[in-house]
């Protein structure tokens, strides 16, 4: 039976949105080209009420725009940090936050997964695109806390992905030049529908 992983560790309920989400609000979700989403971001030295409420930001926003997982510079904030919220192949729900996380070393005997891949940042495309089926990060939790997450099939797509944009990659960075091409054609087409959804999915969240 599918469980749910909060920071790695199985619990036995969850609601259908992290607590973070209700007490943080919305922020504008940077695109591709601004600056920050493309230089590494600084590592997290302070660990507080400032970087709590980022995150409970980060939550809500994720939520809004319907994603697995959101970095800080995707609101603008230059800070090693993503949440998520993101199922695996299995349909294990998993559920967190990593500060300054670490993708580790290829572990033995996974393989690659080409699937389709998207980005908040980069809204309305998606592209296929290799990704290990294994992923693990190694990080803080907001208190400072040493974390350790381990993901499979999709939410390791997640994990890697999140962890690039804290390195100061897109997805689109991995991708040829003809597909690139392809993904922002694909933005520009379908831009306006995913922001409209947002906006619903706004309205939605403040009712709960």
């Amino acid at each position: 039976m599918p469980r749910v992983f909060v920071q790695g560790a199985p619990v036995a309920e969850f609601p259908r949105y992290a607590p973070e989400a209700g007490r943080g609000a919305v922020r504008r979700i940077t695109e591709v080209g601004e600056a920050v989403l493309h230089k590494p971001c600084r590592d997290v030295t302070e660990f507080g009420p400032d970087l709590a409420a980022l995150i409970d930001d980060m939550f809500r926003t994720m939520y809004v725009a319907e994603g697995a997982g959101l970095a800080a510079n995707q609101v603008g904030v230059d800070l090693r940090l993503f949440v998520y919220d993101c199922p695996d192949d299995d349909g294990n729900r998993h559920v967190g936050h990593i500060v300054n996380p670490v993708l580790e070393s290829p572990l033995n005997g996974r393989r690659l997964l080409d699937e389709g891949e998207g980005c908040l940042s980069v809204p309305g495309a998606v592209m296929a695109l290799p990704r290990p089926d294994r992923a693990l990060v190694r990080g803080r939790d907001r208190d400072g806390n040493p974390l350790e997450v381990e993901g499979t099939g999709y939410f390791a797509r997640c994990l890697a992905h999140e962890t690039d944009h804290t390195n100061g990659y897109i997805y689109l960075d991995r991708l040829t030049k003809r597909e690139k091409k392809d993904a922002l054609r694909q933005m520009g087409d379908r831009r306006e529908e995913v922001y409209a959804r947002r906006s619903a999915k706004e309205g939605e969240l403040s009712r709960v």
